[in-house]
């Protein structure tokens, strides 16, 4: 039976990507392969070193239980189609704009021209693998963020995404909703971290590990963890009662600061009397790689193939 699918997530930098037997629920060991990437190289290059990933993964497993390759792709993205949508304004990726990627990646492999890849938002791709086999397995609603370079979200129900509606935001996602006169991925991003901190202290960091490592003995820099915590429970909170989420998943970089962060974000959730728990991912990134895997199981994706032309 062909039990066994690569799970890929693509990086703003690099290309991840493990074997996964859904039916058994498990990353195969010794599967996982990481390839670093030039996001700004040709397309031919970027493709190139995506290929060298999955052949290591593939070469692990028996190819005759290989039903396909799911993606974890960031966009813009035709994630039906599987065409490359990335412009100049994303600044990563962009030389693969129109590019049929299923038809490449096929071309590199030498796979049958019938192989399946299938692709999924990268955003809703960890939140359904929190949903499958992480925090929020179990529950019925949950809402999964990702907390990074953007901020990434999924709103997921019974473990299918929910893209459209009067609970969720447009696309499911929350990136581009306004807040602070601004759009909410310049808020919850590490780009806010360096400027906010830059604002209150003069001194341009390199990064939020910079930040981190000055909260013990820097109040400002502690501050700046509050006033991120707040802000996020100000900007969740609406969403995840509208949505009736039991559960919120934090992952991405930025949440192994949840211990500077978190407490400031409990207590504005708990003055809004929202009774979602929240918990920091512990799949991290392999819940991406495990939700785009799941692409290959049947039922699953039949429920979000009509999905993937409103991500």
């Amino acid at each position: 039976m062909k039990t066994i699918a690569i799970g890929t997530d693509i990086g703003g930098s690099h290309i991840s990507c493990a074997a996964i037997d859904f039916q058994k629920q498990f990353i195969i060991k010794g599967s996982l392969t990481t390839q670093m990437v030039n996001n700004q190289a040709s397309a031919k290059e970027i493709l190139n070193n995506w290929g060298i990933a999955l052949s290591k993964s593939i070469a692990q497993i028996d190819r005759t239980r290989l039903a396909g390759i799911g993606f974890a792709m960031p966009g813009p993205f035709d994630y039906a189609g599987g065409i490359a949508l990335f412009t100049r304004d994303v600044a990563k990726y962009h030389n693969l704009y129109g590019i049929n990627v299923s038809r490449r990646i096929k071309q590199l492999l030498a796979l049958p021209a019938g192989f399946d890849l299938r692709y999924l938002n990268d955003a809703a791709a960890f939140g359904v693998g929190e949903a499958w086999l992480g925090k929020a397995s179990g529950v019925k609603r949950s809402i999964s963020i990702t907390l990074g370079t953007g901020l990434g979200s999924a709103f997921v129900d019974n473990g299918i995404p929910v893209v459209e509606g009067d609970f969720v935001p447009r696309m499911g996602s929350m990136w581009h909703l306004p807040f602070n006169n601004d759009i909410a991925d310049a808020s919850f991003s590490t780009r806010w971290f360096i400027k906010r901190y830059a604002q209150k202290t003069g001194n341009k960091l390199a990064g939020v590990k910079q930040v981190v490592d000055r909260a013990a003995t820097d109040s400002l820099a502690k501050d700046v963890f509050v006033e991120f915590g707040t802000n996020l429970g100000n900007f969740m909170g609406p969403w995840a009662k509208k949505f009736g989420a039991d559960i919120l998943v934090i992952g991405g970089n930025v949440s192994a600061a949840y211990n500077l962060f978190g407490p400031s974000l409990e207590e504005s959730l708990k003055k809004q009397q929202l009774s979602s728990t929240i918990h920091v991912s512990e799949l991290k990134e392999d819940a991406a790689l495990i939700g785009s895997a799941r692409l290959l199981e049947g039922n699953f994706w039949n429920q979000v193939k009509p999905l993937l032309a409103k991500m």
